[in-house]
């Protein structure tokens, strides 16, 4: 589309440029992911434990403190996929976790 097509924003009733419209789904789109404390994270940052955790199939718990580096992001805002030491696949919840 061209800066010169206008389309109908059902949600505000409007005709708007294409490329308003096409950035405001984007930013609609993209999904924030929070710590436990409130803290954005993104794909990459580096989060610790804020509680014991038993990590089910693996035998192992997580304690309190532990670094998790380099995580990334799934499309739910509650969950983070991680890499940890003899833990393949590990998925935390955002609530457990605080960014570093």
């Amino acid at each position: 589309m061209s800066d010169d097509d206008y389309v109908y924003d059902e949600d505000s009733g409007e005709w708007v440029p294409a490329a308003e419209l096409a950035d405001k789904r984007q930013l609609a789109a993209q999904i924030e992911v929070r710590d436990a404390v409130g803290n954005l994270l993104a794909g990459g940052d580096q989060v610790t434990l804020v509680k014991d955790l038993d990590v089910k199939g693996a035998g192992q718990t997580l304690k309190r403190g532990t670094l998790i580096k380099s995580i990334r992001l799934t499309g739910d805002p509650q969950e983070i996929d991680c890499r940890y030491e003899g833990i393949k696949g590990l998925v935390l919840r955002a609530e457990f976790v605080r960014k570093r």
